[in-house]
């Protein structure tokens, strides 16, 4: 299992975050391991909303079916990965005095065919950079607002 953080200050309140990242269909857009999102639900939002995510890292292709455990406006988005990898991720937007500290976290449990914990271990700086990399990406669509 590895736990992965990374987080950004973003220049907008978090209303102005939560607005964007509740639309889930457009986190492909940001994320640049994510290649397509097929909603599994009716529900587009909220906690039992279900997805698929099409995942790309380097060389290695996934399918990541996803549930939302939590959706509380503006602050916390929380899922529980039930694909290839398990375990629970959470994105949290927290107020500061220039816009938003945008945080995410991940708990990952690799299969014991890909390395198990050793894996994870393996993959966790790699992992931390992409996603560093995609909020970096998200502060710029954030900017441009």
């Amino acid at each position: 299992m590895a736990t992965i953080r990374v987080e950004v200050q973003l220049p907008v309140p978090p209303e102005v975050v939560w607005a964007d990242i509740s639309r889930l269909g457009t986190h492909a857009e940001w994320m640049a391991d994510a290649e397509s999102i097929e909603f599994l639900t009716e529900s587009h939002e909220g906690t039992g909303t279900r997805i698929r995510v099409a995942t790309r890292v380097g060389p290695f292709r996934t399918s990541d079916e996803m549930e939302f455990t939590a959706w509380e406006p503006p602050r916390l988005m929380a899922v529980s990965h039930q694909g290839l990898f398990t375990g629970e991720g959470r994105f949290v937007c927290e107020p500061t005095a220039t816009g938003t500290r945008f945080r995410w976290e991940e708990t990952i449990r690799f299969p014991w065919y890909l390395g198990g914990s050793i894996g994870a271990w393996i993959a966790r700086p790699v992992l931390a950079a992409i996603w560093r990399r995609n909020l970096h990406r998200l502060a710029e669509r954030l900017s441009a607002r």
